[in-house]
């Protein structure tokens, strides 16, 4: 995977369920923030090839923002071992998400 794939609420509970590690980025189309964010994470796709990265406008899917407690946009949720490790609000840089990712 080179870039981030649309996910659907069904794929990122699949990915979930799965166990594997990955992270789900969530936004809406006219956050400026977002688009900052998810040019960042554009970067990390090159740097982390094999980590599954999907994104979605948060506002199709109000269940995932409800049962995951989803404060703001953008959010980025880190998730492995069947459960959701982390969310980052704050992107900061680059080297930050690299170094959280990695970790995963």
């Amino acid at each position: 995977m080179n870039q981030m794939e649309q996910w659907t609420g069904e794929t990122f509970y699949q990915y979930l369920k799965s166990g594997k590690k990955g992270a789900f980025y969530l936004y809406t189309p006219l956050c400026g923030t977002c688009q900052v964010a998810g040019k960042m994470l554009e970067v990390i796709t090159k740097l982390l090839p094999d980590l599954p990265i999907g994104k979605a406008d948060i506002n199709y899917l109000p269940e995932i923002a409800e049962t995951f407690f989803i404060e703001s946009v953008p959010c980025l949720v880190l998730f492995n071992e069947h459960q959701v490790k982390e969310k980052i609000y704050a992107f900061q840089d680059v080297p930050y998400l690299y170094e959280k990712l990695k970790k995963l």
